[in-house]
């Protein structure tokens, strides 16, 4: 009986942690948004537009644009066309509740696990995605965590029966922790290690296989970056250095103090995943609007960048992230510049600008319909899809909304 009580125990965990969502089917023939406000990114917004997508690319967009025969016609008026909203670091689909060490995989024991790949432990029935793409978030970088070298990030559509559905890329970045110079010398170590082995590999000398080593081989290469958290300017000015004397392709998270280091990192062409907008000063002295005002000082000094919304502790708040942009709106960043740090700018910077970010011809068909600007928390996702197939905007908090003003109706 005690084996049966604990069977009925798991089956139960199992099911709180699983979402009722069917992914979507992708529709007979082409499907038209007519009439409708479109927000392209590449190109200014268009007025009583329409676009047109089938077999999940986007096939047409413009103001003169005419539906194929046979298309689904979907009213666009008084709505909004925005492509999916892109967080650019989190643990989406690798945690679940904090609390419960079961739900979360997104470590692993080891300091150096470069061979390590995030999308493959992505949990495509997360109770947390549909919250999150209720939202309009249809993208994220799924990251891990933990170590000198943590693994692989991997950006991921927030739809799909199994991960391989889910995943956009594959290894978009490798997350790398350099907090002192202890870090450097160990990092500096495995690089050379790193690269012993590939000059065995391109000598045709059939080393023996080391996935570790194997993993490394797109980064020196520089076919992968590097990201590494780095808020304070010393850290950003250690990191940029140690990506300069390895030869590597940097990207920093964090990037408090990335102002401050504008030409180091315009120099190097080193973009910036901002942590988050809605953050404390880092410092004692600074004013407390300090967080709010980066994303205007990046934009205004010519460095690279895009908006996160990551909270290390939890999943459940990446839904906020459009919340993140619209508060570097009220200090200081134009519309069109926050729209493009949370759509086009992670998609440039992730590698992944050829498929998603913006609303072009040729481009995965990931957007959605508004009821009104995204920066407004009272705008309502009336419709979704993810690379043309149609999203279930349910959630686990929208069923249980409904159940309790049923109960006092």
């Amino acid at each position: 009986m005690k084996y049966i009580a604990l069977l009925v125990c798991l089956s139960t965990s199992q099911a709180t942690f699983a979402s009722d969502q069917i992914p979507g089917k992708m529709p007979d023939g082409p499907v038209a948004i007519v009439n409708a406000t479109i927000y392209p990114m590449n190109v200014p917004v268009i007025k009583k537009g329409t676009i047109i997508f089938e077999d999940g690319k986007i096939t047409a967009v413009g103001k003169d644009v005419d539906a194929p025969e046979g298309a689904l016609k979907i009213s666009g008026k008084k709505l909004h066309v925005y492509p999916g909203l892109f967080e650019p670091y989190s643990r989406i689909g690798l945690m679940e509740t904090s609390a419960v060490r079961a739900t979360n995989d997104y470590r692993e024991t080891g300091t150096l696990n470069p061979n390590v790949l995030a999308h493959v432990s992505v949990n495509p029935g997360s109770e947390l995605i549909p919250v999150t793409r209720s939202n309009g978030v249809l993208l994220t970088m799924s990251t891990p965590s933990g170590g000198r070298i943590a693994g692989q990030g991997s950006v991921m559509q927030l739809d799909g029966w199994t991960f391989e559905d889910m995943t956009v890329k594959a290894g978009a970045a490798m997350v790398v922790s350099i907090n002192n110079q202890k870090d450097v010398e160990s990092l500096h170590e495995f690089l050379e290690e790193a690269r012993r082995y590939q000059k065995a590999v391109d000598a045709q000398t059939k080393p023996r296989h080391d996935l570790r080593l194997a993993a490394m081989l797109p980064v020196l290469k520089k076919e992968q970056p590097i990201i590494v958290r780095a808020n304070r300017w010393q850290n950003i000015t250690r990191a940029v250095t140690f990506a300069q004397n390895e030869g590597l392709k940097l990207i920093i998270f964090g990037g408090y103090d990335a102002p401050k280091c504008a030409d180091l990192l315009k120099e190097h062409d080193v973009p910036v995943i901002l942590s988050a907008v809605h953050r404390k000063p880092l410092y004692r002295h600074d004013a407390y609007d300090a967080a709010f005002t980066i994303p205007q000082q990046l934009q205004k000094l010519g460095v690279r960048y895009c908006i996160s919304g990551y909270d290390r502790s939890s999943s459940f708040n990446v839904r906020n992230l459009p919340y993140h942009a619209a508060t570097a709106v009220a200090f200081g960043l134009t519309k069109d510049e926050a729209l493009k740090t949370i759509t086009l700018y992670p998609a440039q910077i992730l590698g992944v600008a050829d498929r998603v970010g913006s609303l072009e011809p040729g481009k995965d068909a990931t957007l959605f319909l508004s009821t009104g600007s995204l920066f407004e928390a009272t705008s309502q996702i009336k419709q979704a899809w993810v690379n043309g197939r149609p999203v279930d905007l349910n959630d686990k908090q929208k069923t249980l909304y409904r159940k309790y003003l049923k109960k006092y109706d």
